[in-house]
C-alpha cells in the first residue's frame, strides 16, 4: 500500500483517549467505569441554550459567516466587559472549538520550524496542533513539589532561541489546575517584549477560578499586538459538543490572516452558535452555581486523594483537574490494568496517564491527570477503587 505521511506517523496519541477502546471493551464486560480521565462536565447545559435548539425553526441550516454570526460576537462583547476587558465584536473570531483557534492561531502566526515556548505538564493536544503545524515546541518545566506554579523567568530566557516566536499559556491551566499570578503574567510580559513574541493566552476555563483573587486576562498586560487568547464555551456552559471557540485579539493582522482559514473551512457551527448565543446572557446564576459545584467537588477530592498513602496531589487553584503522583513506577501501566485487570463490584476508573502532558522524555511517568466532573458520590466511589487498586496493585 502507499506510505503514510511522516507528519501523521509521528503524530503523538491523546493521553486522554488512547485507553478508550480498553474502557470500551471492560463497558462491554458489563463494568462501570468512573471516568476521571476527561474533562467532559456533567453539569447540566443552561436551559436557555437548550430551548434555543429546541426552537429553531429555519427551513435550511445555511452557513454562517466564515468569522461566525455577529450576533453571537456582540454577545460576547459583553460578556468580557464583565471582567473588565473591552473587545468588539470586530476583534474576535468564532471557530470550530477552542481546538481549531489554537491551530488556526499557529498557522496564522508561526511558519514551519518556528519554535513556541509551553510550561510542562501542558495540554497534550498543544503538541498535536505544533506537530500539524510543523511547529516545533520547547519546554518549561513546572513541578508538583510547588504546585505546579510558573517556572522562573530564567528558564524561559534560556528556552528561547533564533527561531522563537512565540509562548503560549493555559491559564488557569489544563492539566495542572495552576493559575498563575498578576506577577508571574508580569514576567511572562517581559519576556515577550524582550524578545518581540506572541503571547498564546488559552482562557477556556477563566470561569473557575478559586484562588480567591482576580483573574487576570493576558488581554490586560498591555501588550495588544502580542496578545491572542483562546476561548469556548465547551466547559463554561457545559457544552463541548457544540464545538464553538474564538480567537480573541487586538491585532487586526492577526485577525485578518486567520481569517483566510477560517474562509476556507467556509463556516463556524451553525447550530453551535445558536446554542452558545442563547447561553450567555442571563446565565449569571447559573455560573455561580457551576462554580461552587466545582469547587466543593475540588476541596472534597483532593483531601480524599492526599488521604491514600502514597499519593499526593497539590490543591488546584482553578479549572477542574489536577495531576496527581502515585506510588507507582509506571502511571500508564496502572491505568491500562485499571480498565483490563482490576474489578471492585464490577467498577473500576479511568485516568489519563500525565507522562503524555509532558514533552520531556522520562517526566511525568509516575503521574495522572484526574478531572473531578463527577458527582461527589461518584467521587467518592472513584477514591475508595483507587485506594483498592493501589494495594492490589502493588501486592501482584
Amino acid at each position: 500500500m502507499p506510505s503514510l505521511s511522516a507528519r501523521g506517523i509521528q503524530m503523538p496519541s491523546s493521553p486522554i483517549r488512547k485507553l478508550a477502546p480498553l474502557a470500551d471493551a471492560a463497558k462491554c464486560e458489563g463494568v462501570k467505569v468512573y471516568h476521571l480521565n476527561i474533562g467532559q462536565p456533567d453539569l447540566p447545559t443552561p436551559q436557555k441554550g437548550l430551548d434555543a435548539l429546541k426552537a429553531i425553526t429555519r427551513t435550511t441550516l445555511e452557513y454562517s459567516p466564515s468569522d461566525g454570526f455577529l450576533s453571537l460576537r456582540t454577545k460576547f462583547s459583553g460578556y468580557y466587559k464583565r471582567f473588565g476587558l473591552e473587545v468588539g465584536p470586530e476583534e474576535m473570531i468564532v471557530t470550530t472549538g477552542g481546538s481549531e483557534a489554537i491551530l488556526f492561531s499557529f498557522i496564522a502566526c508561526l511558519n514551519p520550524g518556528d519554535e513556541v515556548i509551553m510550561v510542562e505538564p501542558g495540554y497534550a493536544n498543544y503538541i498535536s496542533f505544533a506537530q500539524t503545524a510543523g511547529v516545533v515546541v520547547k519546554t518549561v518545566t513546572s513541578t508538583i513539589e510547588n504546585g505546579f506554579a510558573l517556572p522562573p523567568v530564567e528558564a524561559f530566557e534560556e528556552a528561547v532561541t533564533p527561531r522563537t516566536k512565540a509562548i503560549l499559556l493555559c491559564n488557569p491551566s489544563n492539566p495542572t489546575g495552576y493559575v498563575y499570578t498578576p506577577e508571574e503574567l508580569q514576567q511572562i510580559k517581559e519576556t515577550v517584549v524582550k524578545h518581540d513574541l506572541f503571547l498564546f493566552s488559552d482562557e477556556v476555563y477563566r470561569e473557575f477560578n478559586y484562588s480567591g483573587k482576580p483573574y487576570v486576562s493576558a488581554l490586560s498586560l498591555g501588550i495588544p499586538e502580542h496578545v491572542v487568547v483562546i476561548d469556548s464555551v465547551s466547559k463554561r456552559y457545559s457544552e463541548c459538543g457544540i464545538r464553538i471557540g474564538m480567537v480573541v485579539t487586538h491585532n487586526k493582522q492577526v485577525r485578518s490572516t486567520i481569517m483566510k482559514y477560517c474562509q476556507a473551512r467556509l463556516s463556524p457551527p451553525l447550530l453551535g452558535q445558536i446554542v452558545a448565543e442563547a447561553s450567555i446572557d442571563g446565565t449569571e446564576d447559573y455560573a455561580r452555581a457551576c462554580f461552587e459545584e466545582y469547587k466543593a467537588r475540588r476541596d472534597f477530592f483532593i483531601k480524599g486523594l492526599n488521604a491514600i498513602p502514597g499519593v499526593c496531589s497539590p490543591m488546584p487553584q482553578g479549572a477542574f483537574y489536577t495531576v496527581v503522583s502515585l506510588p507507582v513506577a509506571d502511571a500508564e501501566d496502572f491505568c491500562r490494568w485499571l480498565l483490563t485487570d482490576f474489578r471492585q463490584n464490577g467498577e473500576t476508573v479511568m485516568m489519563a496517564p500525565a507522562a503524555g502532558f509532558y514533552s520531556t522524555p522520562g517526566l511525568g511517568t509516575n503521574q495522572v491527570r484526574m478531572a473531578y466532573v463527577l458527582r461527589i458520590e461518584d467521587l467518592a466511589r472513584s477514591l475508595e477503587l483507587l485506594r483498592a487498586a493501589l494495594e492490589q496493585y502493588k501486592s501482584r
